[in-house]
């Protein structure tokens, strides 16, 4: 016997609204992380990042075309990598003496350390 009752879907239709504007919102604020992060931005990268599925990513044409904009933006500027490998001698040079400069007062300041200790155990010895 077919009933004349209505449904009522508006809580259904609401609430996958809200769904869908939520993950917008994660997905973009994901996007805006790595960027100022300087993240490496491909689907995966979003996906794990915003907690949305990549399925999600690849089924909403306004944000797979975001990503593929940005990844390939990103493509153009050299990677933190690239940079490294185009270090010259003279950089790398600074960046030792520098690293050795820091690991002499670190051993200094370990050295002075250790004579404290050692006279502070005396103190409480003596005691």
């Amino acid at each position: 016997m077919p009933s004349n009752h209505t449904r009522n879907t508006e809580g259904v239709r609401q609430h996958a609204q809200h769904k869908k504007l939520s993950a917008v919102m994660k997905v973009d604020e994901a996007i805006q992380r790595l960027i100022r992060l300087k993240g490496k931005i491909n689907f995966n990268s979003i996906s794990m990042e915003s907690g949305v599925s990549k399925p999600y990513l690849y089924n909403h044409p306004e944000i797979r075309e975001r990503i593929e904009m940005l990844r390939k933006q990103q493509e153009g500027l050299s990677s933190s990598v690239q940079q490294k490998r185009e270090m010259t001698d003279a950089s790398k040079d600074v960046l030792i003496a520098a690293k050795n400069k820091r690991i002499r007062e670190l051993e200094t300041e370990n050295k002075r350390l250790k004579d404290e200790l050692m006279r502070l155990r005396g103190k409480i010895y003596d005691n």
